[in-house]
């Protein structure tokens, strides 16, 4: 596969805290799960990689800069309909009104909420309003899809469905990169896990590789104390 990020030597330091610590590594997978225990840097890699946050030192390197949109743990929802929400990020792209609405009843119906197209949002349970949120992002066709934890405060079926509105979305052709705890979801989900632990990069291998042979001591622990 073709390399499409390459991280040299990124790091981020907040009030004397070293946060993300000279991380170097390279992206070619087309879904990349992260994992890593609680405050090991996860998310800040995300946002570090999305541009929400600017490192301290190192670079992020594209050989081609992809387009992008970031669902997180708990969506935003603006205090209007599902429909205009979409619309919304459409908007900020600057399509036409009429373009704006076709995309965004388009994105719905992929992910099963056209019938609550003018239902306001904040009124929608958590799984529809993270499935508005998917459509938000799908609307926009990124390149990447990044997930910072979607399905962490969702109930099992609730999760099952983002987890299928994921696959589509890479079926598509979008690049994935997310976290999760769910090391189940994990193995459904990735090609490769990226594994951080106290804000440096420990390992990085194929699924299958990560969960059934995993390289390092700080890896295998993970796995024992997840897995019981």
């Amino acid at each position: 596969m073709n390399t499409w990020l390459t991280i040299e030597a990124l790091g981020l330091t907040e009030r004397a805290t070293c946060i993300i610590d000279d991380v170097s590594l390279q992206l070619d997978a087309q879904r990349t799960v992260v994992l890593g225990p609680n405050g090991a840097g996860k998310s800040t890699l995300l946002r570090l990689i999305h541009g929400l946050l600017h490192p301290t030192g190192g670079s992020l390197n594209w050989p081609q800069p992809l387009t992008q949109a970031m669902v997180f743990q708990r969506p935003v929802m603006l205090r209007t309909t599902a429909l205009a929400n979409v619309i919304y990020g459409l908007k900020l792209k600057g399509y036409a009104a009429t373009e704006c609405e076709r995309r965004a009843r388009q994105a719905l119906a992929r992910v099963g909420l056209e019938a609550l197209a003018k239902r306001p949002a904040r009124l929608l349970s958590g799984g529809e309003q993270q499935r508005v949120a998917l459509a938000r992002a799908w609307a926009l066709e990124p390149q990447l899809l990044i997930l910072d934890e979607p399905t962490a405060s969702l109930d099992p079926a609730s999760s099952r469905e983002v987890e299928r509105i994921i696959k589509a979305i890479a079926g598509a052709g979008a690049r994935i990169l997310m976290t999760t705890h769910n090391l189940g979801q994990a193995r459904r989900l990735a090609d490769e896990i990226v594994f951080i632990d106290r804000g440096r990069i420990v390992e990085q291998a194929p699924v299958a590789e990560f969960f059934n042979k995993p390289r390092t001591s700080a890896a295998q622990d993970f796995l024992k104390e997840e897995i019981p």
